[in-house]
């Protein structure tokens, strides 16, 4: 699982940046529900498979 702590930035430059536009930050959630979307559908996929090798 991705830390939420690991940030290379220091901090003057988090302080100094303007905070994000609202259109930034759907876009930036929109990006993590499809990336959370692609991996619950690769494991579900996964799982039936192994579902269905397991029934013969």
């Amino acid at each position: 699982m991705k830390s939420n702590y690991s940030n290379t930035a220091q901090l003057k430059d988090l302080m100094t940046v303007p905070p994000m536009t609202a259109a930034q930050h759907a876009e930036v959630m929109r990006k993590r529900i499809q990336h959370r979307r692609m991996v619950e559908e690769a494991k579900e996929l996964k799982k039936a498979d192994s579902w269905q090798f397991d029934k013969r």
